[in-house]
């Protein structure tokens, strides 16, 4: 047997974050991984049939990464993890050539609505210029602390003008959002596309806020060079270098219970490894109260709120990787030519319409019409391809179980990877002869390589179905405790959620190093007295 002050379950970014914290605070702390890499999906493969070619198999766009407060407080730029935020950042090319574009500068951005619809290009500077002090008063607080209850959060927002103009418009869902706010069919559909849709169902009332708060964010899409593992690297460092453990390609089998308390792990291989004060997991719920606890540690309710966890109906991605002679060229290039520079690229949206043909697509486990995103990386960082040779790709929303069985994915993913790429092609000619090779990756490729992301979902659990703020992942763990003492959670299934934000690990840092009475690196007023402050 090996005794640590603590255990944390799976290596993704928020375990590693949540490693990082308690080891610099002197715990002796291991990381239980079941893969042969940390990160989880910080992942960067290079392809085994063409070397030098390096692909980011599930996560590559980050936002606003190198403004986060714990890339600051662990020294990440230090340790090798660098941004860079392309100047246009999102460039919706429309079937007639016309391209609607997001750029870091506003002012452009307006240029670009306005040039399309001047009215709707006011409408969105008002949304910006009203969620900017909400975001910086309330938002951005609200993701870097443990949530607060739902009626104390309620009680306390609606003391102030910026919190009643909040839940106003949380109220709406994003689908009524942009149908209340804007005329303009193909900016509606840029707008739920790029700001809702890839993480929140478009259709649940609770999230209308999630567009305006995204206008007003300074912080925008990035990429890290050298790939996204470059970051998953400095996150290990940073464990180690602190005096933090990894191990990789250990399988837990159980979370031990001893009077009451976690109080260890049993891997596959045998082994126990015990625990001082804390076991926490980056898991989802199921894999945490279901598959790692025997049954009489956890009231039935709550093995029942685990069983019932949901995931994204729309999360589940189709990936096309290529291997490029050149980059794009996209026939909208001619009349934008500053198209050359778009980092992420989105094709085949026209009209907001299509989103409800897309979600019936996705009920049914059929395939939509192509709607798809994604970036040529080698364009902003050559490191990740051979000297004068490049490498994209694009993503596609598309069902988990593909007409009731995700098990067909791995008949029809050469097919479907055809099709996607001869509609690229239609947008970019020059791919017919610039591509050297291809691969693709459906959504049950996604749940076997990361069996956290269940069905595919790499945010770990949808926003639907209660599981937001103090009720995520379900009521009663929210704030990252369990009711088993001394387990803990701190990956994608809790506040805030999925997406490389690290807040799920660093929250839970500082939940745990105030039950073990230990100073956090970082100071910041309770929610309810910081909101209960705000000008009224």
């Amino acid at each position: 047997m090996t005794t640590y002050d603590g255990i944390i379950l799976g290596a993704g970014h928020n375990s590693l974050i949540l490693q990082a914290y308690l080891a610099r605070a002197g715990l002796s702390v291991v990381c239980l991984e079941r893969r042969d890499v940390a990160g989880g999906g910080l992942s960067t493969v290079e392809d085994p049939r063409h070397p030098g070619f390096r692909h980011n198999v599930h996560s590559f766009f980050h936002r606003a990464v190198d403004r986060m407060p714990w890339y600051h407080e662990l020294d990440l730029a230090a340790l090798g993890a660098h941004y860079v935020q392309p100047d246009l950042n999102v460039a919706l090319v429309l079937g007639n050539g016309e391209v609607l574009e997001w750029w870091t500068d506003f002012e452009k951005t307006f240029a670009s609505f306005a040039r399309r619809n001047r009215r709707d290009a006011e409408t969105l500077r008002r949304w910006r210029d009203e969620f900017i002090p909400i975001n910086r008063g309330i938002l951005e607080h609200e993701g870097a602390a443990p949530p607060l209850p739902p009626e104390l959060r309620r009680e306390v927002l609606g003391r102030s003008a910026l919190g009643r103009r909040l839940l106003d418009v949380s109220a709406w869902s994003p689908l009524e959002f942009v149908q209340r706010e804007f005329t303009d069919p193909a900016i509606q559909a840029g707008l739920l596309f790029f700001n809702g849709l890839r993480e929140v169902d478009l259709r649940a009332p609770g999230f209308g806020h999630h567009i305006p708060s995204l206008l007003a964010s300074d912080g925008k899409a990035q990429l890290c060079l050298g790939g996204s593992a470059a970051l998953a690297r400095a996150l290990v460092r940073a464990v180690e270098s602190a005096g933090g453990e990894i191990r990789l390609n250990t399988v837990p089998r159980r979370i031990l219970v001893e009077h009451g308390r976690a109080a260890g792990v049993e891997t596959m291989a045998g082994e126990v490894i015990r625990a001082r004060h804390f076991v926490a997991s980056g898991l989802n719920p199921q894999q945490t109260f279901l598959e790692l606890l025997e049954p009489g540690e956890l009231p039935s309710a709550w093995r029942d709120r685990a069983a019932g966890y949901r995931y994204n109906l729309l999360a589940p991605l189709f990936a096309l990787n290529l291997n490029l002679r050149e980059p794009p060229r996209y026939t909208a290039e001619a009349s934008h030519p500053e198209l050359r520079n778009a980092f992420m690229v989105i094709l085949g949206l026209d009209h907001v319409d299509q989103f409800a043909d897309i979600v019936r697509h996705h009920e049914a486990g059929t395939i939509p019409p192509t709607v798809m995103w994604g970036a040529c990386p080698t364009h902003f960082d050559p490191s990740q391809a051979p000297a004068g040779m490049h490498t994209a790709f694009m993503w596609e929303k598309l069902p988990y179980a593909l007409q009731g069985d995700a098990a067909r994915w791995d008949r029809y993913k050469e097919t479907h990877a055809r099709a996607m790429l001869a509609r690229w092609t239609s947008f970019a000619p020059n791919l017919a002869e610039a591509v050297i090779d291809r691969f693709s990756r459906s959504p049950l490729d996604t749940e076997r390589s990361l069996p956290n992301m269940r069905e595919g979902d790499l945010l770990v659990g949808a926003f639907t179905n209660g599981q937001v703020g103090y009720n995520r992942p379900f009521a009663g763990a929210g704030h990252y405790r369990t009711l088993v003492p001394g387990l803990y959670l701190c990956g994608s299934s809790s506040h805030p959620g999925g997406n490389v934000t690290g807040m799920p690990g660093r929250n839970a840092a500082g939940v745990l190093l105030a039950d073990l009475s230990l100073k956090r690196p970082w100071e910041s007023s309770p929610l309810a007295k910081r909101f209960a402050a705000l000008d009224g």
